[in-house]
């Protein structure tokens, strides 16, 4: 039997108009790689002319990334796309009315996260903007990775309510959670498989013929609404509980006087069948929108979907949660390993002038949302130290001066703490960096195992590093 709405979507014919509401690190290459697909005639891309983001309206749509980190591909594709008249970026909400299908990429956070209740304000606004302008036959997909149950619940609701549509009849609704990682935007949108969960089988048809054209070695993995909405974050829960396994393994190590990367390299040469573990690493800090609130996504989707039926050890805490409390404390240890380095270097950290390595959260990315940097540096200015932050491509950040001179930051400096990954801070040269200090014995705290502990310590530097109890206690070396 055909229904109402495969009826509506046969009659509309192929995908051919899109548009990506949020213009950010999902919704710029999904934007780009729908405009760039043969398949599909006009990609809108939707952005709020607003103070803080208005900027990137104009920078799109002469072909400029507003993403500033090393984003391989995606600025000579967005030249392409708009070159060839077939991306625009627009703060003109009415043309949803003009589509066939719309995506929301926009952010979820948790400004609670005790009280399990997330911060849907941003998607919801995005949400209402589709429901006034939502026509018959039109496919609407969230993007947004979202608290279990959102899809069907709240998105459908406020889809129903604004347009005065059904939901299943009227128009088509899906959830197609995003898998990437900033540095790989493009490449993970295609090569990744697609889990695409629509609220029946004609919207989970619909979102599929959408998602198929821009994938290349990925492919749609078909699922209902609620499904897709636990596996996004069941993925990003058990990366996170995976991180904080490592960050707790470095911590005994430290406690135990051995080296975390030994160990962790003795445990990951063991393969073969019935062998499976992802050997992270550990490190200052989980940052980013993602992983530091999808777990609380899916305990509060657990709780509203199941509740009075969920079975679980009494009284005992979720093990997901405990391994998010975990890699939140990293920063709180990297502020214990410098007063420990100031102790040996027998200097009070107040006064003191640490230079901090790396804003954004990830190597070689402006990504600073959530950065493990930002309560470290709080912790830090709290007991009077003073802080030079140092990020080659983080410009600028509320509240704190982020400078793109190094060798400025490294004067002066009684101790440098490493927070990213950058390939500039892989060659840091101890001599040099000694110089710059002016200092006999300056501090040095490897978040990220960025440095050779042993060249620094033989500089006369005192060393600490995650994980790194085989040199944390090092004798210091008078150079």
């Amino acid at each position: 039997m055909t229904t109402k709405l495969e009826t509506l979507l046969r009659k509309r014919g192929p995908i051919r108009q899109i548009g990506v509401i949020g213009m950010g690190y999902v919704g710029i290459p999904a934007a780009a790689l729908f405009a760039d697909s043969p398949d599909f005639k006009k990609v809108y891309g939707f952005q709020r002319d607003s103070p803080s983001s208005g900027y990137k309206i104009a920078m799109l749509n002469r072909g400029e990334s507003p993403l500033k980190g090393e984003e391989p591909g995606l600025e000579d594709l967005l030249k392409k796309v708009i070159a060839a008249g077939k991306f625009e970026c627009t703060p003109d909400f009415t043309k949803i009315a003009e589509l066939d299908a719309v995506t929301l990429s926009i952010q979820t956070p948790f400004l609670n996260k005790e009280d399990l209740l997330p911060d849907f304000s941003a998607l919801t606004e995005g949400i209402r903007n589709v429901g006034r302008n939502l026509r018959p036959g039109m496919l609407v997909v969230l993007e947004s990775t979202i608290t279990p149950g959102t899809t069907n619940g709240l998105g459908r609701e406020i889809l129903e309510s604004e347009s005065g549509l059904v939901a299943g009849k009227d128009f088509a609704l899906a959830h197609a959670p995003e898998r990437v990682m900033v540095g790989r935007l493009l490449r993970n949108i295609r090569e990744h498989d697609r889990i695409v969960g629509g609220i029946d089988p004609a919207s989970t048809k619909r979102a599929t013929e959408l998602y198929s054209p821009v994938l290349t070695l990925g492919k749609v993995i078909p699922m209902s609404a609620t499904a897709a909405e636990v596996t996004k974050t069941t993925e990003n829960t058990f990366r996170d509980l995976q991180i904080a396994a490592m960050n707790e393994l470095a911590l005994y190590c430290e406690a135990m006087g051995i080296n975390v990367y030994d160990v962790r390299t003795g445990v990951d040469s063991l393969k073969g069948e019935g062998i499976t573990r992802a050997m992270l690493w550990p490190g200052a800090g989980v940052g980013g929108h993602c992983l530091t609130k999808d777990t609380y996504h899916l305990e509060r989707g657990v709780q509203v979907l199941g509740k009075g039926t969920l079975d679980y050890p009494k009284n005992e805490p979720s093990l997901f949660v405990l391994a998010r409390h975990i890699n939140d404390f990293m920063p709180v240890h990297m502020a214990h390993l410098t007063r420990e380095a100031f102790a040996r270097a027998d200097r009070p950290v107040k006064g003191a002038k640490i230079a901090v390595l790396g804003w954004a959260f990830l190597s070689n990315s402006d990504d600073t949302r959530n950065t493990p940097s930002e309560p470290y540096r709080d912790i830090l200015v709290a007991e009077g130290a003073e802080i030079a932050v140092h990020d080659p491509y983080v410009s600028e950040y509320p509240g704190v001066p982020v400078l793109s001179d190094l060798n400025a930051v490294l004067k002066g400096a009684d101790a440098i703490a490493i927070f990213a990954g950058h390939n500039q801070y892989r060659g840091l040269e101890p001599a040099a960096m000694k110089k710059l200090s002016g200092k006999a014995h300056p501090v040095i705290v490897d978040g990220r195992n960025m440095v050779d502990a042993d060249a620094f310590i033989a500089h006369g530097f005192i060393y600490k590093g995650i994980g790194r109890g085989d040199r944390n206690s090092h004798p210091i070396v008078s150079a």
